[in-house]
């Protein structure tokens, strides 16, 4: 009999079926692809906005630290882009991303100029391995967080769940009472220092201990200078994130000093070019000539392919496609990549586009 009224109401909604009418009315249900919808969109800088979302019934949750790739629909082209969650998890079971609009950011500027509340946006579960130990109560730990520009969004998640801040002020908990955390927090200038209210507060009510350097004021950060701003340096666990430029000197600096070093990144830096080469996409029939700084991800979405797509930085793997002949060069290491017809896979060879460029003519199945 269900069968029976299940195949009814397909009937009665062909070519449609019957769930794309539910998430007209119930686009967050239970069992619905997941989705968020935005409730708030507040603005930390002139270039920098934090969205409220509320989402679906089947969000699994997340620890502070990790982010999600959330997808939007900008020129009738659905986008994705990986985001850190700016918040622990609330009471009103909402989630926040702080967004900053970056030159040429199409999602980005988007977000931040564009997104109104009431606006649905596809989820997709958290993720990440930048979070904080289990902290005991009882023992003491030392904590140093070095970010800079954007990079402060994992950051200020892990403190706003440490230490909420209310009306009444700083809420010491008491799994953060023997916290010992000191911030070094970088921007080009005081007014683009996003979350520097949040910060201070934090610091005022001696929660942490922030040091605040500004580019226009202080010059840019040289790690060497590390030992002299946090003397007990050395005593400290350091998470970093910020511009793969500072995080490899934090690296350098920290390894040779046997210090312990976690580090995120939000966009892999090329370092690595090669002579660069040909990409032929196979399904489509777009062929480009690409640079050996390109990434085929840019260099395709330049030319108007919908490529599939998320954190940018050869981490999520949402990026990856079969190469079924030729090479590529990682551009973070130089390693090559080579599919060989009648050696390698039939299906192809997966490689990141996010993080990849052609080593000479290459054939991609997409």
């Amino acid at each position: 009999m269900r069968d029976v009224v299940v195949r009814a109401v397909e009937a009665a909604t062909t070519p449609l079926l019957p769930a794309d009418y539910l998430d007209l009315f119930a686009p967050l249900r239970s069992g619905a692809d997941l989705r968020g919808r935005i409730v708030a969109v507040e603005a930390e800088t002139a270039d920098a906005a934090t969205l409220v979302i509320k989402p679906g019934a089947d969000w699994a949750g997340h620890v502070p630290g990790q982010y999600l790739r959330i997808g939007v629909d900008v020129d009738g082209v659905r986008q994705w882009r990986a985001y850190s969650l700016t918040h622990g998890p609330r009471r009103d079971g909402h989630i926040s991303i702080t967004v900053k609009a970056v030159p040429d950011g199409l999602v980005s500027n988007h977000l931040v100029h564009q997104a109104r509340p009431g606006t649905l946006v596809h989820l997709e579960q958290a993720t990440g391995d930048f979070v904080l130990p289990e902290l005991e109560a009882a023992q003491a730990h030392k904590f140093l967080f070095v970010t800079a520009g954007s990079g402060v969004t994992p950051v200020i998640g892990m403190l706003r769940n440490l230490f909420p801040v209310t009306d009444s002020g700083v809420v010491r908990f008491a799994r953060s009472a023997s916290l010992d955390i000191t911030v070094v927090h970088v921007a080009p200038s005081e007014p683009d220092s996003i979350f520097i209210q949040n910060l201070r507060e934090l610091d005022a009510a001696g929660a942490i201990d922030l040091i605040a350097r500004y580019d226009d004021v202080h010059g840019v950060l040289d790690v060497a200078e590390l030992e002299a701003l946090v003397p007990d340096l050395a005593e400290r666990t350091t998470y970093a994130c910020g511009p793969a430029g500072l995080l490899d000197a934090l690296g350098a600096h920290h390894e040779a000093r046997g210090l312990e070093l976690f580090t995120e990144k939000f966009r892999a830096a090329p370092v690595v070019a090669g002579e660069g080469g040909s990409v032929s996409f196979g399904v489509s029939g777009v062929d480009l000539e690409l640079d050996g700084a390109t990434t085929i991800l840019d260099a395709a979405e330049e030319a108007g392919m919908l490529m599939p797509s998320g954190c940018r930085m050869g981490i999520c793997m949402g990026c990856v496609l079969p190469m079924k002949q030729g090479a590529v060069r990682d551009l973070r290491n130089g390693e090559i990549t080579t599919a060989t017809p009648g050696e390698t896979d039939p299906g192809g060879v997966m490689i990141q586009t996010c993080i990849s460029a052609p080593a000479g003519a290459c054939h991609i199945e997409h």
